[in-house]
């Protein structure tokens, strides 16, 4: 599914040259359920952004199904997400003006996908997540982990291979954060591919294995 070999990202200014990724490889299969783990601006973030199609790496290569997609532009990244990435975000990143069946809606608007189908999809998702009863509500209408559960509903609707989830519980209290982590290795055993950016060694543990990552380096890999 992933191949990376000698990543580097580098940000510059007139002054200072920063290393965010430095030298980084490591393979993800298909199936897996990988989490990377570090302190704070060790370059998780950095690594998620561009293993989501978001960012270019300043240097390396970064293979997503067989095909390099490292030196992609911005259009043929967008193409490229599109039914084969989801995102799952600390921040949930739902849109407030829209009810909860229209958010999870959005990635197959996008897609052309037909009013009826993306109705369609939606109520089938809506069930598989529990919160059909929950519709017709707004953002700001559900609690952190119903909203959580909106975004996973969103991110999986397209049918996407690879999910990429950063720090899927950091704004849930522990309640919700497990019920968060149990859908995300209940889609992992259905065949989704996981890579998720964390903090928390409980949620690491749902993982086949993580990847520690100190000053924008792979220091190392612990199966579970």
């Amino acid at each position: 599914m992933i191949e990376v070999q000698n990543l580097q990202k580098i940000f510059r200014t007139e002054e200072v040259e920063t290393w965010a990724l430095n030298d980084v490889s490591f393979t993800v299969a298909d199936g897996e359920f990988v989490a990377i783990m570090g302190p704070s601006g060790c370059g998780k973030s950095t690594l998620l952004n561009i293993l989501g199609l978001l960012d270019n790496p300043t240097k390396g290569s970064y293979k997503l199904q067989g095909v390099e997609v490292a030196d992609l532009d911005e259009n043929h990244r967008t193409d490229l997400r599109k039914g084969v990435i989801g995102f799952v975000f600390q921040s949930f990143n739902l849109i407030d003006e829209l009810n909860v069946r229209e958010n999870i809606e959005l990635p197959l608007l996008y897609m052309g996908v037909p009013a009826k189908e993306r109705r369609r999809r939606a109520e089938e998702v809506m069930e598989r997540m529990n919160i059909s009863h929950r519709e017709k509500h707004f953002p700001n209408q559900l609690s952190g982990g119903q909203q959580q559960r909106v975004a996973i509903a969103r991110a999986v609707i397209a049918g996407p291979k690879l999910i990429l989830a950063d720090e899927p519980t950091g704004n849930l209290d522990s309640v919700n954060g497990q019920e968060v982590m149990n859908l995300l290795k209940e889609l992992n055993q259905q065949g989704t591919t996981i890579v998720m950016v964390t903090h928390s060694r409980h949620d690491a543990s749902y993982a086949n294995r993580i990847i520690n990552l100190f000053d924008g380096s792979i220091v190392k890999e612990l199966p579970l």
